[in-house]
């Protein structure tokens, strides 16, 4: 083991004063940066009134698995290597996760100041249970792609939290109401910690509405996880569940499957009912 670590540091969502005085020390003493965004990083520094005092170094996704071999060299030759995002914690949907396998295969020191973080920022707010929940990242950006997903969390017992672009979430929120239902609780995060914060709680049929109208910022989605199966669920509720899936692009078949899930109704009994309520 040498006397060389690689340091992941939580940054500021928005308000530089969330920087912690361990993040300070770090960026003016580390022998080497690696930033997500090196033009973000000198900002932060300038905020903080720390100069950057090592290399700085762009890491980002399409770098990544170019430049973690050398900073697992430089790290095991006895350098100090801070990994910054442009917000919140490297590797939760950010670079840093190959970087710290590979420091972890090859046995060297990696540790973490802990900061800022939207998923945990959002789940907190969002007035959902948290002892129980699951992070999934950024929602599918293809539409099939995405209702299944959605179809999955129809059984889904945790509460649920990933991101989403502005530009989809009305989409998004359209198909979970489809999916999951309009009365499925849940809460958008926009622009958490910054000046124009806003977190907006309801059903999903009533933040899709709200969605339609158009949204800009940074998103995180909180949905509430699932209640009991429900034994005795509404044939009619399923039904116009595949039914608005299909409206929305969706195989009939797969719309059926997906609004299937998680009742007592088969598939089949699904598909025949659209049917059935087609040629009424």
């Amino acid at each position: 083991m040498t006397d060389g670590a690689l340091v992941l540091a939580g940054t500021p969502m928005g308000q530089p004063g969330d920087a912690s005085p361990r993040l300070r020390e770090a960026l003016a003493t580390a022998d080497i940066v690696a930033a997500e965004d090196t033009r973000r990083a000198k900002a932060l520094a300038a905020s903080l009134d720390v100069q950057i005092g090592g290399r700085l170094l762009s890491y980002y996704d399409q770098v990544e698995a170019q430049r973690a071999p050398k900073l697992v060299e430089a790290i095991a030759g006895g350098s100090t290597v801070l990994l910054i995002t442009d917000a919140g914690m490297p590797s939760v949907s950010d670079p840093g996760y190959r970087l710290v396998a590979a420091c972890a295969d090859a046995g060297l020191r990696v540790t973490c100041l802990p900061g800022p973080s939207a998923v945990t920022t959002a789940l907190a707010v969002s007035g959902m249970p948290s002892e129980r929940f699951c992070f999934d990242g950024f929602a599918p950006r293809k539409p099939g792609a995405r209702q299944d997903w959605l179809a999955s969390l129809r059984t889904e017992r945790r509460t649920v939290v990933f991101f989403e672009s502005p530009h989809r979430l009305a989409q998004t929120l359209a198909d979970a109401a489809a999916v999951l239902g309009d009365r499925r609780r849940g809460a958008v995060c926009r622009e958490l910690t910054k000046t124009y914060e806003e977190v907006r709680r309801g059903g999903l049929g009533e933040l899709a509405a709200w969605a339609a109208d158009g949204v800009k910022g940074e998103i995180t989605v909180v949905i509430a996880g699932a209640d009991e199966i429900d034994s005795e669920a509404d044939l009619d509720s399923v039904v116009a569940s595949a039914a608005a899936l299909a409206e929305a692009g969706a195989r009939l078949k797969d719309a059926c499957a997906q609004a299937a899930a998680g009742t007592p109704f088969s598939r089949r009994e699904v598909y025949e009912a659209v049917l059935t309520a087609r040629r009424s």
